[in-house]
């Protein structure tokens, strides 16, 4: 009897020490010190205030893999992301919302560890370094499978408004929409040209990603400015003097074209005849793009056909002496050319075909030797082929002669305007390399900016055509031309005025 009452008492003894010790035990592990802890949580110098029995999740918040923190509250984390959208970005970036930035992670992990709370810390450090994204567009640029520019714009309707704008300038919308919807581009039934083909060499692509308010174009002019300049545009300007013209500012600054300085300045110049005003400030950079717009053309002009002179042996007349059996006129024909342009810059031109409209009726000179007259025409034809004039007489003040260009080779070949004697072959600073010819008839030329100085020496006899040299831009010239003009009696004369110029401007 005694044993069991033995027993019984150590049961009620062992279960009053359940209990109330046991309690107390658990407390105990509970409040394990820190320093057992054996972890300290990221740049706020969070501790570990509370051991769990059980592993419970924690949210670690990263930058750029470097732990800032434990989160406590994840919902007051969201909520001040919300906070700062509406505060900071919604009027400028409306339909989205803040995110983190794209250099922070959040994970989740098990951890035994409640860690002092350090959300306000966490919270007013990204506020203090902008650590925010937004959804946005990512436009990539891409060429032989390989990324070579990036850009993060608000979204893709104003990133395709942007490009349509930089397209037009190089192709009417008219032509655009029939070649983009595969339809023809009416035949070319007067002189002009037509777009027939158009593409970008590059590969362009659109994709939704995460960028900093700071990094995302709003605006279609950030996002043209992009696409004409890329990510450095330093530009150089102009101030427009007295008698410019839109021609004569592009001659004077790089050759560039009226079309383009019209184009570069579009939000001052709207025609390629437009009076300029006196001290303004023009863009004469051209384009340096990110993409290269083609455009494939074809082109119908009016081109002369130069009569040339047939010599004739007459033994009734005597050595050295001419006698004009037929008078030479030049003819015409139509030229169609194929052409390619790169960003509004012609590139290549090749003839694809003519027919004859004004058959030319060459010039026969009777002569009792074989030798070469040295008495011109009087008919004068331009001093290169294909000719395109660049700058006219006056297209700026003071330019007293014609630019004449090779529209299809501008370093093409130099011809003598008429027969004559080359009585000058030399060089200065303002014409480079220049010929001067007499025609023996009271004409003499000037061809100026050869590429080198012409082979033939003074006193050599040209025929009209005959190449004297090549075109070049030594002296004063922005690109490549001939400075072409005439003198009569000692005066000198604007070459339009005995050649038609009309149809090469």
């Amino acid at each position: 009897m005694a044993k069991k009452i033995m027993t019984i008492a150590g049961c009620l003894a062992a279960a009053l020490l359940i209990v109330f010790f046991v309690p107390y035990i658990k407390r105990s592990f509970s409040a394990v010190p820190v320093d057992a802890a054996g972890e300290d949580a990221g740049k706020f110098g969070q501790t570990v205030e509370y051991v769990y029995s059980e592993p419970v999740s924690i949210r670690k918040i990263y930058l750029k893999g470097e732990l800032l923190g434990v989160l406590n509250d994840e919902q007051k984390f969201n909520d001040h992301l919300d906070d700062v959208y509406h505060t900071l970005y919604e009027e400028k970036f409306p339909d989205s919302r803040a995110y983190p930035d794209k250099d922070i992670y959040i994970t989740t992990e098990q951890s035994y560890f409640r860690y002092t709370d350090a959300d306000d810390e966490i919270l007013k450090y990204m506020d203090e370094n902008e650590l925010y994204s937004l959804q946005a567009t990512q436009v990539s640029f891409s060429e032989n499978d390989e990324v070579y520019a990036r850009i993060f714009v608000a979204n893709s309707a104003i990133y395709e408004e942007a490009m349509q704008e930089y397209i037009s300038m190089f192709i009417s919308p008219e032509s655009l929409a029939l070649l983009t919807s595969g339809d023809t581009v009416p035949e070319l039934t007067n002189y002009g040209s037509r777009d027939i083909g158009i593409s970008i060499t590059q590969t362009i692509t659109t994709s939704q990603d995460y960028a900093a308010p700071s990094e995302i174009m709003t605006t279609k002019e950030e996002i043209l400015e992009y696409i004409e300049y890329g990510d450095n545009p330093e530009k150089q300007y102009y101030t427009v003097k007295q008698y410019d013209t839109v021609a004569g500012v592009g001659t004077k600054n790089f050759g560039l074209s009226a079309t383009q300085v019209m184009n570069i300045n579009r939000d001052k110049i709207f025609s390629v005849d437009q009076v300029l005003k006196e001290g303004d400030e023009l863009c004469v950079t051209y384009f340096r793009p990110v993409i290269e717009v083609i455009v494939y053309k074809e082109a119908l002009r009016q081109q002369d056909v130069y009569f040339e002179t047939v010599m004739v042996e007459d033994d009734t007349i005597l050595k050295g002496e001419t006698k004009k059996i037929q008078d030479g006129a030049n003819g015409s024909k139509n030229t169609l050319f194929s052409e390619k342009w790169i960003n509004g810059v012609l590139v290549t031109g090749v003839e694809k075909s003519s027919v004859e409209t004004i058959p030319v009726q060459n010039e026969v000179i009777a002569v009792g030797t074989m030798e070469l007259p040295d008495v011109g025409t009087g008919i004068f034809r331009f001093p290169v082929d294909n000719p395109h004039i660049s700058c006219g007489w006056g297209c700026y003040y003071g330019h007293r002669g014609t630019d004449v260009q090779n529209r299809y080779n501008l370093w093409g070949d130099v011809l003598a305007a008429d027969r004559g004697v080359i009585i000058e072959n030399s060089y200065n600073g303002i014409g480079g390399n220049l010929v001067v010819i007499d025609h023996n008839n009271g004409y003499t030329s000037y061809y100026g900016h050869m590429r080198e100085p012409s082979f033939l020496p003074v006193g050599t006899i040209v025929d009209k055509g005959q190449v004297i040299g090549h075109i070049g831009m030594t002296g004063w010239a922005t690109g490549p031309h001939v400075h072409f003009y005439l003198t009569y009696n000692g005066e000198r004369r604007d070459a339009c005025t005995v050649l038609n110029c009309t149809p090469y401007y």
